[in-house]
C-alpha cells in the first residue's frame, strides 16, 4: 500500500500523482489521507465536498484499488505515521514546498516531522513549475 498525505491544493495534488504512479509500478493499493486538527474554522489543507468529489474521480479512473480518510481532531503526522505503521505500507508520498528557516521555527513543518519520524521510505516531491 502506498499512503498519501493529501492536501487540496498543488502540493497534494503533487502527492496525489506520484503516489498513483507508485502504487500502479508497484501493483499495490493507495490510501489518501486528509487530515485536520480542527482548531480553526477554515482549514485550507482539509478537503471540501467538491474537492473530495473530484479526487474520487481521478483515483476511480486510476483503476487502481484505493481509500480516501478524512480525520478531524487528531494531529495530521500522528494520523499520518499511524497509518504507515500497516503491515502493508510501503511507501509515504507527500507534497512539500519551499519554506525559510524562521517559517519552519514559527509554523513548524509537518513535512520535516514525516520525514524525519517516519520508519519507512519517504517519497517527498514538489509540484511542476509552471
Amino acid at each position: 500500500m502506498i499512503v498519501v498525505g493529501y492536501t487540496p491544493d498543488q502540493f497534494g495534488g503533487a502527492a496525489l500523482e506520484h503516489g498513483v504512479a507508485e502504487a500502479q509500478l508497484r501493483g499495490t493499493s493507495l490510501l489518501v489521507i486528509n487530515s485536520s486538527k480542527g482548531d480553526s474554522l477554515a482549514d485550507q489543507s482539509f478537503a471540501d465536498n467538491a474537492h473530495l468529489q473530484e479526487l474520487e474521480g481521478k483515483l476511480a479512473g486510476s483503476g487502481i484499488d484505493h481509500e480516501v480518510r478524512q480525520i478531524v481532531g487528531d494531529e495530521t503526522v500522528d494520523v499520518i505515521l499511524e497509518a504507515m505503521t500497516a503491515p502493508n505500507a510501503e511507501l509515504l508520498v507527500i507534497g512539500i514546498r519551499d519554506r525559510t528557516p524562521v517559517g519552519k521555527l514559527l509554523m513548524g513543518s509537518t513535512a520535516q516531522r514525516l520525514l524525519l519520524s517516519c520508519r519507512k521510505p519517504v517519497l517527498a516531491v514538489k509540484p511542476d513549475e509552471r
